[in-house]
């Protein structure tokens, strides 16, 4: 037992890039695991890594030894898995990456009755409007709304959803409607900065072809609630999923344009990297959420 925690030690401050994020991914103080590292390599009698307090770098054989370690590893998490889901039981550690917004609202709400029903399991969340890298961070599932996957990636769909531009109706009253993707030019457009990870602009399909607009207005920001509640008070057009303002477009209180020019799908999905034998906690988790977002008006309860 002791090698495999020594050799997961190895693996997650390579994969980290520091002792410190390393330790904080393994539940341990960096000097616990620095001292796990420092017996693997006194039993195998070579350097694997050159450390400074900044700096981590593979030697030669740190490299070498690297590749077998990840197979291991992941050789004893099929196994683990495979017994589990015999017993048909989900267990270990589930890490979930997913948008700010709708993690608070519709990701992470479920996970208390979930780990109810499977008490075995614990969930990390990490909830950012920025797109992670799945593997590089050490996510076992990703939840993306629309854009375009890796194909290494397998996606499930979780609910539809459609990205449609919106405003109030006072908004429209006082700065007229647009009619073309040109018209946005005449518009205060709230959008997301540069910080927020969404500077290319807004996207739409004109003749059956995907097109981008930039757009720009006398506010931005990186965070997408702060855009839906401009919106919401008429300061301005905003880009928003149907999954956020489903209540206020029943009510009347937003409306949407341009919808001749919406991507025909802007799905909620399920992301996680292609793999032989997927763990039980993540298919488990993942039936969760389609069943919760089936629920008979689930958007328009959720969105107040």
């Amino acid at each position: 037992m002791d090698k495999i925690k020594e050799m997961s030690a190895f693996v997650d401050a390579v994969d980290q890039g520091s002792l410190a994020r390393a330790a904080l991914a393994q539940h341990v103080t960096p000097v616990m695991l620095g001292r796990r590292i420092d017996a693997l390599e006194r039993r195998l009698g070579v350097k694997l890594l050159h450390r400074t307090t900044r700096h981590l770098a593979l030697t030669e054989a740190g490299t070498l030894f690297l590749e077998h370690c990840r197979k291991l590893l992941a050789d004893l998490e099929v196994a683990e898995t495979i017994v589990s889901e015999g017993r048909g039981e989900a267990s270990g550690h589930l890490i979930v990456s997913a948008p700010a917004a709708f993690g608070r609202l519709h990701v992470a709400p479920h996970a208390p009755p979930f780990l109810a029903a499977h008490p075995k399991v614990r969930i990390s969340f990490n909830l950012t409007d920025q797109v992670v890298d799945l593997v590089r961070e050490g996510y076992e599932l990703g939840i993306r709304i629309g854009g375009v996957l890796d194909p290494s990636f397998v996606a499930v769909r979780l609910a539809s959803n459609r990205r449609v531009v919106c405003g109030t109706p006072a908004y429209f009253e006082r700065c007229g409607i647009p009619r073309t993707l040109d018209d946005l030019a005449r518009h205060n457009c709230l959008a997301f900065n540069l910080q927020g990870g969404q500077q290319r602009g807004w996207y739409f399909q004109k003749d059956g072809r995907p097109v981008t607009v930039k757009v720009d207005g006398q506010l931005d920001c990186n965070d997408g609630e702060l855009l839906h509640r401009w919106a919401s008070e008429g300061l301005g057009l905003a880009w928003r999923s149907t999954w956020e303002i489903q209540a206020q477009l029943e009510a009347g209180e937003l409306i949407t344009v341009l919808d001749d020019y919406a991507l025909p799908a802007y799905d909620i999905m399920a992301v996680y990297m292609q793999q032989r034998h997927l763990p039980a906690r993540v298919r488990a988790f993942i039936d969760a959420l389609k069943v919760a977002y089936a629920q008979p008006g689930y958007w328009t309860r959720g969105a107040r």
